[in-house]
């Protein structure tokens, strides 16, 4: 790393942890222990490209300060998994974006995961297929081995394309090694997505929290990060005893 690309790395780091701190003050612990970890590894990058010593010096002070909070925030988090109190919530606001299954769900996929319930009664029509679609293609790209997915949703009234899909999905999933364990009931109506690493995650509208693009080339129609929301709320909480549904 040389010289020439500090400002850059600079740049990034107070941009992560800026990040960091509004999450932390606003109680979202582990989405801003990601960045607080992210802008130290960016601080440290920085820290070996300077030669000054007294600018090293500035680096080993800020980052020894980040660090301590980071494992601040690891203590607490890991302290009320333990006692089983263990909840967070997120306001997604009406127009929002930023919100891809990826940023909401990053913070609790870890490297043990390997199996996920989801519970929604919402994944009938197309834009809500193609939304759970996105979340197994999400988990898929994730750091974790995930192997089986079950899907306990409502059947489409009418006959539509839910079965179809649904079929075409299952088998797509199993040439990734992925089982797809798929259950119908009429009588759904909670939403809840649960990992078996303890997390649980309870979005007010399901996955179907994204607002319909305004067009087919409009931004946003690909990337979800670019997508407006619905104005809808995320709980998180943790059991040590993962529910089968």
């Amino acid at each position: 790393m040389t010289q020439n690309h500090l400002p850059g790395m600079e740049s990034s780091a107070i941009s992560v942890l800026k990040r960091a701190v509004e999450l932390d003050q606003s109680g979202r612990f582990l989405e801003s222990l990601v960045c607080y970890q992210e802008g130290i590894q960016l601080l440290l990058d920085a820290q070996k490209a300077v030669k000054d010593e007294s600018k090293r010096g500035h680096y080993r002070e800020k980052i020894k300060g980040y660090m301590d909070r980071a494992e601040q925030i690891k203590a607490h988090v890991n302290k009320t998994k333990e006692e089983g109190k263990y909840h967070e919530q997120v306001r997604i606001e009406e127009d929002a974006t930023g919100y891809s299954y990826e940023a909401v769900f990053k913070p609790y996929i870890s490297g043990a995961l390997t199996e996920v319930w989801v519970e929604d009664p919402y994944i009938r029509h197309t834009h809500q297929l193609y939304n759970f679609l996105r979340f197994c293609e999400m988990l898929l790209k994730a750091s974790c081995k995930v192997k089986t997915i079950h899907l306990l949703t409502s059947p489409e009234e009418d006959g539509g394309q839910q079965a179809s899909c649904m079929a075409e999905l299952k088998q797509s999933l199993g040439a990734h090694g992925v089982t797809l364990d798929l259950q119908y009931s009429t009588s759904i109506h909670d939403r809840e997505i649960r990992f078996d690493n303890g997390w649980i995650v309870k979005i007010g509208r399901g996955l179907d929290y994204f607002k319909k693009p305004k067009g087919r080339f409009s931004i946003g129609y690909c990337d979800y990060d670019l997508r407006q929301c619905h104005k809808t709320t995320v709980d998180i909480f943790h059991s040590k005893h993962t529910k089968v549904l």
